[in-house]
């Protein structure tokens, strides 16, 4: 049987609760992606150009830093991840956090929550920071089902 972990950003709380019910139903530790500086409100303004995240979002180098690096991922075989859909991908702070850890040989079970859009190219654009893994595109804003069905492909 293999360890799971469920790590997760949020910016709202969506997520987060998402997370939970995910970690619960697959048996997974719970770890939370934390930016080193907190988004506020005015940063997730995504119709002011100008927002922090408009401005992440727009330079697909960017790489938000993290609150910490203390996700113990070489323990785990399976991991799911989840954030919210920005811009029809992940937000760069997931690319920051795949490139913190090795990933090599491990599967990166991804779920997400949205607005309105699916993935879209979110695992093209997180492949190059977890080379060495096996990335799936799960579900996005998963249903009680969605998350049974999550669970067990861990």
């Amino acid at each position: 049987m293999s360890k799971k972990l469920t790590a997760y950003f949020s910016a709202s709380g969506k997520t987060a609760a998402l997370a939970k019910k995910l970690a619960e139903a697959a048996g997974a530790d719970l770890y939370e992606i934390r930016p080193a500086v907190p988004y506020t409100s005015a940063d997730l303004n995504w119709q002011d150009k100008q927002s922090r995240t408009s401005v992440e979002m727009s330079d697909h180098s960017s790489r938000p830093a993290l609150a910490d690096k203390n996700a113990d991922i070489a323990a785990y075989d399976t991991i799911y991840v989840g954030f919210p859909v920005w811009w029809y991908i992940a937000p760069t702070i997931i690319n920051t956090f795949l490139e913190s850890y090795d990933f090599s040989g491990k599967k990166i079970i991804l779920f997400a929550t949205s607005g309105g859009s699916g993935f879209g190219k979110a695992v093209q654009n997180m492949q190059p920071s977890a080379p060495n893994a096996e990335i799936i595109e799960g579900k996005v804003n998963p249903s009680a089902k969605d998350i049974e069905a999550l669970a067990a492909m861990g």
